[in-house]
């Protein structure tokens, strides 16, 4: 008797680790830093990098594995996936390859009486709440690193400072929204991050898009940045939609203006401003389907 788990530690691991390794290194990454990325010996990583590990060609041939590991690789390398999103997308797609699939074929290679049945249970779920909200965490960090490499972001940031937000796709409250603990700040003429996206940490741009997808528009993401009327003009002028709102107006008012606009005809990157009131600052926000649309939205203000 060999359970299909066997068969994924003993023939889909040591080949995917082994690709995983080999993808990290071509990186940049030192054997030290692809062990501790890794969680495994540096021996074990040095077993790898000169073949000592046997590898099945099943495994190593599958376009999704390949494509798996190209894409945990950048994400591992660049910082915008972490260990356990990365964990969660290859548990993903363990499960999916042991339902009639590879591994399933693999298992039966071993207990050939399986042939005679068919499937096996999912034990994760590729739907999970968890593999979403790493998505969205990673979403938004890719979005962050657009943004403070882009010279010139600093200067856009408001007084209040900025935040960066993605939701969850049924979101309905601010801790279904993810963003940068605290806010975005121009220190010195460079834009500050000062940590990894949460959620339920923006309290202010967080309730501005749910405001927004109250208004029946949905988009997954926002921004602040400050207030100007040029640079509302070059928005305008790149094709987004913009829409003002009475920060002073009884109720909601983004939802409101938004309603009035018509939010179904609005770009699917679009504009939320307003001018400004008793002691209120003048803020404008880019709203889109991701963090990463309203990012590029905001580095077209910098195009020289």
């Amino acid at each position: 008797m060999k359970f299909v788990e066997e068969v994924v530690v003993e023939e889909f691991l040591p080949t995917f680790r082994s690709m995983l390794a080999e993808a990290l290194r071509e990186r940049g990454l030192t054997q030290h830093e692809v062990a501790e990325t890794l969680g495994i010996s540096q021996s074990a990583v040095s077993k790898y990098a000169h073949g000592e590990v046997s590898r099945r060609t099943e495994v190593l041939d599958d376009d999704r594995v390949r494509e798996l590991v190209a894409e945990v690789a950048e994400g591992l390398a660049t910082g915008d996936m972490t260990r356990v999103q990365a964990l969660v997308e290859a548990e993903v797609l363990i499960r999916r390859l042991e339902e009639g699939d590879l591994l399933a074929r693999l298992h039966e290679e071993s207990m050939p009486a399986l042939a005679a049945h068919d499937g096996y249970v999912r034990i994760h779920d590729p739907d999970s709440d968890l593999r979403a909200s790493e998505a969205v965490r990673s979403s938004v960090r890719r979005a962050l690193r657009r943004l403070t490499n882009a010279s010139g972001f600093a200067g856009l940031i408001p007084n209040v400072g900025s935040n960066l937000v993605e939701c969850l796709p049924d979101a309905a409250a601010v801790d279904d929204v993810a963003g940068v603990p605290g806010r975005i700040f121009d220190v010195k003429g460079r834009a500050t991050v000062p940590g990894d996206p949460e959620f339920g940490v923006s309290e202010h741009v967080a309730s501005v898009l749910l405001s927004a997808r109250a208004a029946g528009v949905e988009p997954q993401a926002a921004i602040n940045i400050r207030y100007d009327p040029d640079l509302l003009a070059d928005l305008e002028a790149e094709g987004y939609d913009a829409v003002e709102f009475d920060p002073e107006a009884a109720g909601d008012s983004i939802a409101d203006a938004l309603a009035a606009a018509g939010p179904k005809g609005l770009s699917a990157t679009f504009v939320c401003y307003q001018t400004g009131g008793y002691g209120i600052e003048p803020i404008t926000y880019v709203l889109g389907p991701d963090a990463d649309a309203v990012a590029q939205a905001v580095v077209s203000l910098l195009r020289e």
